[in-house]
């Protein structure tokens, strides 16, 4: 039977906005040891006296002027540190600058429960004339008893401190590991500065100007942070902390990694020619996508009709726009083509519905693997493009990533200022960025497939919240080439690439990462081990000396993730309307996982294996068809809005999550409950948006949550009434906002669950039940969950609004049901003309 493809149906009624009435709780308990009160407060005062008489005589010794001292607060090992505590939000003269966890040695340490030992430490700037400040909350510990708890003020606070000190030099604001502190050698090292206004900013110049000290140009400005890149010893980076006031962090700065090919230049030449005048380019197109990288030399047949000489651009005129690494037009042919394979075997007209743009960030070596501000220089690519062509609906696609895994989901200030222009915070212009998820840098270790994989993690800027992060599978799995004979491809058909990396290893609070991932290529392996990259087991990509060759072989995420800026233009140049935040949702909704794969990391009935499986490869594999159309029995919504999730309390301080949308969906009911009722049919969501990020190692909880704001979705079930489901989201809202233990969801339905989908800012579920359940569960509502907009409220966001894109998508198994027609009848639009197929 044929099915037909249908246009996605975009709801344009706006969804009812009902005010979220999220119920207060104690929150989640903190561990804090007991304490004799009146030995720890003489310990207290003792250590603290020390530490300020410590900071003061250093001033003096030094001939320092300064307006403050750091300090260091740290926990019992396994307890928790009251940080939210240690700073005065009023005058902002008492800052809490970072958090960090060092694991203590004790003799009875506990294997199973490495948390038992980890100590939370603190480093707080205090102002001289807030010196009084932690020496008063001791003393009402002391002497003053709390009427309402009936426990010694500040009580949680105090008995949280185990130790007070002067905060050293360098460890005290190193956020990476220590054996990357730099010696006697200066080292590309970023300092995070503890504010970023034009005041600090130009004090720290000056004070670089007067150390001698170089720095690279560039700032990047966050909420309450700006990051600069200098060179610096370990003496200078003392030196600066001596001297400022504004210090937060320092971390190490970031580096940076057959048929066809078998054929002579000039029979590549002829196939080139002929696919050349195949080519229609639609002239009305505005989709494109942005390549930064090492430069694209548009003067290769195949590149030159999509890549105009004005869209070749750098960030550094010394460098000049071409491609000096071959990299950036292997990347360009694979963005403009997808599989030039298949478009070379094709016949007929090739239909192209967007262009190209290049702009050069990386420049010739040595330079081009130096450490570098590269949040500031991917903007800078950005922008020149922006200015350039404003108009377009551009997909920015970036394989560039750093050499090192050290961040292990942590935000940095590269992935930071990803979710920045993102998310459009600084000029609200919402941005679809792809970024790969970097390769394996051993190859020795590409031998031991597939745990190399699963211990290795994304790369910088990978873990970016925002942008779409890709890794690599493989179907990639005949070697033809006979000087290989006797090898065997490393990674199955259809199983993970060799290549590439995972979050697996990653805290559960960060993003699932990749989300998606594309043909990265495969690697061939002889009976010793020995392992080999492969024409065979390679995509085709174009050469950036096509004088030599048309024609050159392409692979890992790189080749992934311009397979994925492709895949992203098709979705802009059919649906131009839609937003990136929606693009970036497609994609992730036609992903599912190949079965291979699902053998090679075996699923079982805990959502603990499925949880595994979203760490490793993300959602899967995209489905253009899918991403592009629905079907007559398979049918996608979405809805584009824009909410506000925060909002002031009336008639009293205080500030509360604002807004909740509910969609009554115009559901096929009648058609699904005329389906057997053992038929099983599915639903998916899924939720995407972005956060504004606040960077910074201060705990990522409290105020100091990473994100801006959360969203959530939520399905009624069939028995439930809209009071019962709103009432149930509120209780929902309560639990993830508090951190305490909730209930489970009250449906069993869903595959992947709300726990393990509910991670950075998009998420997708599949729903599995019979159609008759179906048939009731027609509610969806999409509410706030708690971000630092509204709780570092003095930074006056916290009645910001912002976008989100839902799509909904119902499939029966039965190809002659029609749950199509129903729905677009119910919208009151004109049915459109179908595709056969």
């Amino acid at each position: 039977m044929t099915i037909k493809q249908y246009p996605h149906i975009v709801l344009t009624k706006a969804p009812d906005e009902s005010s979220f009435k999220s119920i207060s709780s104690g929150g989640a308990k903190k561990r804090i040891p007991n304490r004799d009160r009146h030995s720890h407060t003489i310990w207290l005062q003792n250590k603290l006296q020390r530490a300020w008489e410590e900071s003061e005589y250093e001033q003096v010794a030094y001939h320092i002027s300064r307006q403050g001292i750091y300090l260091e607060f740290k926990s019992e090992p396994g307890f928790d540190l009251v940080t939210k505590s240690l700073e005065d939000m009023g005058s902002k003269k008492v800052r809490l600058l970072n958090i960090r966890q060092e694991r203590t040695d004790l003799c009875h340490q506990d294997q199973e429960n490495p948390k038992d030992v980890l100590t939370t430490v603190a480093t707080v700037y205090v102002a001289h004339d807030k010196k009084q400040l932690f020496f008063n909350k001791i003393e009402q510990y002391a002497n003053e008893i709390n009427s309402r708890s009936g426990k010694p003020k500040n009580n949680n606070l105090i008995n949280s401190i185990a130790d007070i000190g002067k905060a050293l030099e360098v460890e005290s604001f190193w956020l990476d590991a220590t054996e990357l502190i730099p010696g006697k050698e200066p080292q590309w090292c970023e300092v995070w500065l503890s504010s970023e206004t034009k005041e600090v900013k130009e004090r720290f110049e000056e004070l670089l100007w007067q150390n001698e000290i170089p720095s690279r140009p560039g700032v990047i400005n966050f909420p309450e942070r700006a990051v600069k890149v200098v060179l610096a010893s370990r003496e200078q980076l003392e030196q600066l902390t001596r001297q400022s006031d504004d210090i937060a962090e320092y971390r190490r700065a970031k580096e940076t990694a057959a048929f066809w090919t078998e054929m002579n230049n000039r029979d590549q030449a002829e196939w080139v020619e002929e696919l050349r005048d195949r080519i229609r380019i639609k002239s009305d197109s505005q989709a494109c996508v942005c390549i930064l990288d090492t430069g694209v030399n548009n003067g290769h047949p195949l590149i030159a009709p999509l890549l105009a000489e004005e869209d070749c651009q750098t960030v550094n005129l010394a460098w000049g726009t071409h491609d000096h690494d071959k990299h950036g037009s292997l990347m360009a042919g694979v963005a403009a083509y997808g599989n030039i394979a298949d478009c070379l075997a094709k016949e007929g007209v090739l239909e192209l519905g967007h262009c190209l743009e290049s702009v050069k960030i990386l420049p010739v070596p040595p330079i081009q693997t130096e450490p570098n501000l590269w949040g500031d220089m991917t903007a800078q690519g950005i922008y020149r493009a922006e200015i350039q062509a404003p108009h377009r609906n551009r997909t920015v696609c970036m394989a560039v990533s750093s050499v090192d895994t050290r961040d292990q989901g942590r935000p940095s200030s590269w992935s930071g200022e990803l979710d920045q222009l993102a998310s459009g915070s600084s000029d609200d212009i919402q941005r679809l960025l792809i970024v790969s998820a970097g390769n394996i840098n051993n190859t020795d270790l590409e031998k031991n497939y597939p745990k190399s994989q699963l211990s290795l993690s994304v790369h910088d800027p990978g873990q970016s919240w925002n942008a779409l992060t890709v890794g690599a599978y493989t179907a990639l799995d005949e070697i033809h080439d006979p000087t290989l004979e006797g090898f065997e491809p490393v990674a199955p058909k259809e199983g993970l690439s060799p290549f590439t990396t995972t979050s697996l290893e990653w805290d559960d609070a960060w993003p699932i990462k990749p989300e998606i991932i594309m043909e990265g290529g495969n690697l061939a392996q002889d009976a010793e081990g020995f392992a080999t990259e492969c024409e065979d087991l390679s995509l085709l990509s174009t050469y950036y000396k096509p004088l030599d060759a048309h024609f050159y072989p392409f692979n890992m995420t790189s080749a992934a993730t311009a397979a994925s800026a492709w895949f992203a233009a098709q979705i802009q140049a059919t649906y131009p309307n839609f937003w990136p935040e929606t693009v970036r949702a497609l994609i992730v909704h036609s992903a599912t996982w190949p079965e291979k794969l699902k053998e090679q990391f075996p699923i079982d009935d805990k959502k603990s294996s499925l949880k595994r499986l979203l760490r490793i490869c993300g959602y899967g594999v995209p489905d253009l068809d899918r991403a592009l159309h629905s079907a007559s029995n398979s049918l996608t919504l979405i809805a584009q809005s824009v909410i506000q999730p925060f909002d002031k309390k009336e008639n009293r301080s205080g500030y509360k999550t604002r807004d909740m949308h509910l969609y009554d969906l115009p559901w096929p009911k009648e058609e699904l409950q005329r389906l057997p009722m053992e038929t099983e049919v599915e639903m998916r969501i899924t939720l995407s948006y972005f956060v504004e990020p606040g960077p910074g190692e201060i705990g990522w909880k409290d105020r100091y949550r990473y994100p801006s704001h959360g969203l959530r979705f939520h399905l009624n079930s069939p028995e439930e009434s809209k009071e019962e489901f709103m009432k149930r989201v509120n209780a929902a809202a309560r639990v993830e906002e508090d951190g305490s233990p909730g209930t489970k969801s009250s449906s069993d339905h869903w595959v992947i669950g709300s726990q393990a989908r509910n991670k950075g800012s998009i998420h997708s579920d599949i729903w599995k039940g019979s159609a008759a359940e179906l048939a009731g569960s027609n509610l969806i509502s999409v509410s706030p969950t708690i971000g630092w907009w509204r709780e570092r409220h003095y930074l006056r966001k916290w009645n910001r609004k912002t976008r989100y894109a839902l799509v909904v998508s119902i499939t029966t198994p039965h190809e002659e049901v029609d749950i199509y027609t129903p729905v677009v009848t119910k919208i009151g639009l004109k049915l459109p003309v179908g595709i056969g197929t």
